[in-house]
């Protein structure tokens, strides 16, 4: 296992903030902040280019499969990539060189959405991403309990690699994380066979972000979770 905790470093001229930290369910995060005079598909390429730099090992190149899931170029780590505005955010699960990347394994599911906590948007499409047991569940004026339950949504999206999935019907909460608690809350995703993939949630703020991670209980981490 593998405990990584970095302190903000500064890069290319101060503008950018790079952070890497270890999440308390084991999955690596790499965040890019900063450089707010840029705007649009520049700021999201510069911020790539500041996450190939800071490695330990060598450049780091984030390509695609067909499927349209990202991946290091030459390595055999998962990642989940998300940004919002002036912020980049990179999950990854330690090497598993036994694994087939380019498809979905309980062992190497693993999804990440960023969003701003005070994106009011989600209240006014709610109906189209939460079932009515979820619309209950997630009071329909709280804002950032919302925006929790979207990023969970598309971080289970992510990590079941799957394409064109009702998000209603087939990607299913059945608790929602919390900004301030290290627990876990559960959902799960109906794969294309119907059978039920179960999930773990992890949510936290950063910069004024939610952020959610989505992991199953077989997924390799950098630590043993409790």
């Amino acid at each position: 296992s593998q405990q990584l905790s970095n302190p903000p470093t500064q890069t290319m001229e101060t503008e950018f903030i790079y952070y890497r930290h270890n999440t308390p369910i084991g999955v690596q995060v790499e965040e890019i902040t900063g450089y707010e005079q840029l705007s649009g598909p520049n700021w999201v390429a510069f911020a790539k280019q500041v996450f190939s730099e800071n490695s330990k090992d060598a450049y780091r190149v984030i390509d695609h499969y067909e499927s349209g899931a990202p991946f290091l170029d030459g390595e055999s780590s998962r990642i989940s990539v998300s940004h919002t505005g002036h912020m980049l955010i990179v999950a990854s699960l330690p090497r598993t060189p036994e694994a087939d990347l380019s498809v979905f394994s309980p062992r190497t599911a693993l999804g990440i959405d960023v969003e701003s906590k005070e994106r009011e948007q989600v209240l006014k499409v709610r109906e189209r991403y939460l079932n009515d047991d979820e619309l209950t569940m997630v009071p329909a004026d709280d804002v950032v309990a919302n925006v929790i339950a979207w990023t969970a949504k598309e971080a289970l999206f992510k990590a079941a690699l799957m394409e064109g999935v009702d998000f209603r019907s087939r990607i299913i909460l059945k608790s929602l994380p919390t900004l301030d608690s290290p627990q876990t809350a559960e959902a799960y995703v109906v794969d294309n066979d119907g059978n039920n993939i179960d999930f773990l949630l992890y949510s936290y703020e950063s910069e004024g972000n939610v952020v959610t991670i989505a992991i199953t209980a077989k997924t390799a981490t950098f630590k043993k979770r409790k």
